[in-house]
């Protein structure tokens, strides 16, 4: 069987949705996700949050992350049909940039009006995710029908 995903076509996918779970290791080895908006910019993903966020704490800690996109599948002549969603996970590394030390186009990008906001930018910053290894793909590529068979919905592209 081929593999259905390509990079171009994860790639694709991911710049057509916002939402994500990111994983991460607290400094006491616990597992933790959370819910996620980015953006991309040069094959990275950008989170904005706050300084103290339990998030930016984690990743400061272990910059290892993980993160799982979910794709939504529909059924064009019946979208009140439930269908399992498509999913894209990769590992990556993930690092913290004080909102005082990013590039003005990148906060205006990810924070839209509130960049303006000194006050509110002194307590935020990014997360910036750099994805390595390879996309870990679950129907993305093939046909919605296709995704009734494991084998053939599974696939997995290098992130360059």
């Amino acid at each position: 069987m081929t593999n259905p995903a390509t990079t171009h076509n994860v790639w694709e996918a991911i710049n057509k949705e916002l939402f994500a779970v990111l994983g991460m290791v607290t400094e006491n080895h616990q597992s933790r996700t959370v819910g996620i908006v980015y953006l991309v910019k040069n094959d990275k993903f950008y989170i904005g949050t706050g300084l103290q966020t339990w998030k930016a704490r984690h990743i400061s800690s272990n910059p290892s992350v993980s993160m799982t996109i979910p794709i939504a599948k529909r059924v064009p002549i019946a979208p009140w049909v439930k269908v399992p969603q498509g999913t894209i996970t990769f590992s990556g590394t993930a690092k913290i940039i004080p909102g005082d030390q990013a590039t003005p186009e990148l906060l205006q990008a990810v924070f839209r009006h509130k960049a303006d906001d000194g006050e509110f930018m002194k307590e935020s910053c990014l997360i910036e995710v750099v994805p390595r290894g390879d996309f870990i793909t679950y129907g993305i590529g093939i046909p919605l029908i296709q995704m009734r068979h494991p084998h053939l919905a599974r696939g997995r592209a290098p992130v360059r």
